[in-house]
């Protein structure tokens, strides 16, 4: 049975604890926000401003935690270390959901940073008018103890057996926060987007996005139809290739190789693009889109040997494979494409066609515009300043999601007056 809802308060709460949402938590602790209670109202003894950030994963690590297991520190694309915390040296067999899931929890532990899990956000709200405080609707499990059985129960225990150690259960606990400000780092992850193709239903067998893949095994020996254009597709078709019985790769535009590898100034460039949209409430492209892909040695080898090759996306799907117009599959074709036969048999898709915004849980504030998207100032909401957004448009990647964390930061304190 669930408990009736809780109520508790802090002045901030930050939604998402990965990398964005690290950053927000450490740059609130330097500038002496201290951490929120259940129990106790915004502010904390002394007039200390409190925050507390709210994470829906069974630990820490973020979005890392789930990447497949394939997904080594050798060919992870762009790690990128927390507010005051160099990386140290990884193994580069080592995948990244371990090595970076070690990583993040020892920054929180260290920092102290009040971080509470596992917390799912339902529904952000007004909780006393526009302007007014916020309600953070929220679905938790929380710890309670159970009573330790009682020794001497009749069966041979008596008064001298040792007594019995209590133990722990859990239970679902509803609870609102009130909060002044709202900082929202949820990321994209547990968004996959599936686009919508004719004949999909239809397809006779396997549909995986990259959200669900673990590793090239489960396609061993199958003809496999890998969609998308981003890094995640790259990586997808090396790894797959040498067990699968063909690869096909097909991209919405041509794969949109760079002669130079990724960099902090290729980072800055493609988060001031990216950033220009959100100001402009555009939905955000993402910062992947404006980077391109780097032609990496191992990249290079997979174009020579014919693996990273991409064709025009099908026009439908059907039971046995996927079906091409004529003139999308003779051509002539743009640059970067290849020709290829009208139909292709397949029996697996492979879907790394990205992920959106993890916003759902903030439509009762009404945040987006008749752009479709939602107009931001840096991290801030135009709409709304009470709300700040990391880990959307130009911070939807390590690249900015530092930064953003000590800008939002800047903007909460400055609504604040603190």
């Amino acid at each position: 049975m669930t408990p009736p809802p809780a109520a508790a308060s802090a002045d901030v709460v930050v939604v998402g604890a990965g990398q964005a949402g690290l950053a927000v938590a450490a740059h609130l602790a330097r500038s002496g926000f201290v951490p929120a209670s259940a129990a106790r109202g915004r502010r904390a003894a002394g007039g200390s401003p409190t925050y507390v950030v709210l994470d829906a994963a069974a630990g820490p690590g973020g979005a890392w935690r789930e990447r497949w297991p394939g997904l080594t520190m050798r060919t992870v694309n762009g790690v990128y270390e927390l507010p005051g915390r160099p990386l140290p040296t990884f193994d580069a067999d080592e995948p990244a959901s371990r090595a970076l899931t070690r990583y993040f929890g020892a920054y929180e532990r260290d920092l102290g940073l009040a971080v509470r899990r596992p917390v799912e956000v339902r529904r952000v709200r007004d909780a006393s008018g526009r302007r007014g405080l916020l309600a953070v609707e929220t679905e938790e499990t929380e710890a309670v103890p159970v009573p330790a059985p009682d020794p001497d129960d009749g069966l041979g225990g008596g008064a001298g057996a040792c007594r019995a150690e209590a133990a722990s259960g859990r239970r679902r606990v509803t609870r609102t926060w009130h909060a002044r400000a709202l900082v929202n780092a949820t990321g994209t992850w547990t968004r996959p987007f599936w686009p919508a193709y004719p004949g999909a239903a239809s397809f006779a067998g396997l549909q995986r996005h990259t959200h669900d893949y673990r590793s090239p095994e489960e396609f061993a020996g199958r003809r496999v139809l890998v969609v998308g254009g981003g890094i995640s597709a790259v990586q997808h078709l090396l790894a797959i290739h040498p067990v699968a019985a063909t690869t096909t790769w097909v991209t919405r535009r041509p794969p949109d190789w760079r002669d130079a590898e990724f960099n902090p100034e290729l980072g800055r460039e493609a988060v001031a693009r990216v950033d220009a949209r959100t100001r402009a409430g555009l939905p955000p492209q993402s910062i992947v889109a404006a980077t391109g892909l780097p032609l990496t040695d191992a990249y290079r080898d997979g174009i020579a040997r014919g693996v990273l090759v991409a064709r025009p996306v099908f026009a439908r799907l059907v039971p046995d494979g996927a079906e091409w117009e004529e003139a999308a599959a003779r051509g002539p074709l743009a640059d970067g494409w290849v020709a290829g036969p009208a139909h292709v048999e397949a029996d697996a898709v492979l879907w790394a066609t990205g992920f959106r915004a993890a916003l759902d849980h903030l439509r009762p504030l009404g945040l987006r515009g008749s752009g479709g998207g939602i107009v931001m100032d840096g991290t801030r909401v135009v709409a709304d300043p009470r709300v700040q957004l990391v880990g959307y448009g130009p911070s939807a990647s390590t690249v900015g999601a530092n930064r953003a964390g000590r800008a939002a930061v800047r903007q909460v304190r400055r609504y604040l007056g603190v």
